[in-house]
């Protein structure tokens, strides 16, 4: 193991802060493996590029010899984390939630190391709290104080809804740091007020308190908003060789470099340096190459070359069977799941979005003949065969 100096320097390496560094510096001189902790709700199954931020860091950890406790927030999905909503958000049931869950570990293991991780669900302690151990954690914190956090005091600001199950999230997220005895907890800028009621409950409970780490987000595709499975500007790591190269390609110039610096050890000078189009091919290799393999990678270039250059169509382009010989085009997009609304259909076919055999849609109210198979393209990258 690394000296305290040597850890210290790595793990500051990218993050926004460290709180307190001191207390940070206190526990690495012990010498001993440290507990790290990161939660995540089960609010989607996939986890993206956004997620990985974290991931690198947490595997940087485990190199330097310590232990990362993956927390899934089964529990607290059925809640709701409301940081940085301006309105409640609906809670998952604990259906959705375990299905949710059930994708999580295969995923987070492509980037942490499995024998030095271990997996929890924090159902499994606060299922089992009572009235009066929730009545004293409640106690532990005021109404003002959880006033302060900057979306609920916008919200109380504008007579926003604000539950008072929103108000025990963040004070069941902090109760998990106190159940596992927590050393260290990472997460994003936008969890800081949650990460820092571990902290203060666990000194209300006489433990040793955590040292807060927190890292940038990342934008999503959009480059406006944080990457979000529910803004629908994410990149799973999930997404196929192609599906993934494509969104990369489709990123601005701008997010391109924020993206290499969080994602990768490229230098950014040298990435300045290289044509934009180029630069942003050799990212999407290098994120395909990482999850999948370089093999794979080339092909996803050969492909969106293909495609997007020469204007020719995907290989393996999907078939779907109607079971009608005609049918309306706001409808087709609709069941082909290629639009997730008829609303959805109507704005795509509105944005010069959709095409037919090469021919852009301009009228919702086209019916499409499927005597003949017909190749329907949606965006820039979905593509479906369907005939009747």
């Amino acid at each position: 193991m690394k000296n305290s100096d040597e850890q210290l320097k790595i793990i500051k390496a990218g993050v926004i802060e460290a709180i307190p560094e001191e207390e940070l510096l206190k526990k690495l001189k012990k010498g001993k493996p440290l507990r790290i902790k990161w939660g995540a709700d089960p609010s989607a199954p996939d986890i993206h590029l956004g997620h990985t931020v974290i991931l690198n860091k947490l595997k940087q950890l485990q190199d330097l010899g310590h232990e990362v406790i993956f927390l899934i927030g089964d529990f607290t999905a059925m809640i709701g984390d409301p940081s940085g909503k301006s309105e409640t958000r609906k809670p998952l049931s604990a259906l959705e939630a375990l299905e949710n869950a059930k994708t999580y570990q295969s995923q987070v293991f492509r980037i942490l190391d499995k024998k030095k991780t271990k997996v929890v669900y924090n159902s499994s302690w606060l299922e089992k709290m009572g009235l009066k151990e929730v009545f004293t954690l409640s106690s532990q914190y005021t109404v003002a104080r959880m006033l302060e956090r900057k979306d609920f005091k916008e919200r109380f600001k504008n007579q926003s809804d604000i539950t008072v199950l929103e108000f025990l999230y963040p004070l069941l997220q902090g109760y998990d740091s106190v159940h596992l005895g927590a050393d260290i907890e990472i997460g994003g800028t936008d969890q800081k007020f949650n990460l820092l009621m571990g902290r203060t409950l666990q000194q209300k409970y006489n433990q040793e308190p955590q040292v807060v780490i927190t890292l940038p987000l990342l934008e999503g595709t959009d480059g406006v908003n944080k990457m979000s499975k529910s803004l629908n500007n994410y990149i799973a790591i999930t997404d196929s060789p192609k599906e993934m190269f494509g969104k990369v390609m489709s990123i601005s110039d701008k997010l391109m470099l924020r993206y290499y610096e969080l994602l990768t050890d490229c230098s950014l000078p040298e990435i300045s340096a290289m044509h934009p189009k180029e630069a942003k091919k050799k990212l999407a290799a290098l994120l395909v190459s990482r999850f999948y393999d370089e093999k794979k990678a080339k092909i996803a270039e050969a492909e969106f070359e293909s495609i997007f250059s020469k204007g020719n169509l995907p290989r393996d382009i999907p078939v779907k069977k109607m079971g009608k010989k005609e049918i309306n085009i706001v409808l087709l997009l609709a069941e082909t799941g290629l639009a997730s609304s008829k609303a959805e259909a109507r704005r795509l076919i509105k944005q010069k979005g959709v095409s037919v055999d090469s021919q852009v849609v301009i009228d919702e109210n086209e019916v499409v003949d499927l005597c003949a198979e017909r190749i329907l393209k949606v965006g820039k990258r979905n593509f479906l065969r369907v005939k009747s």
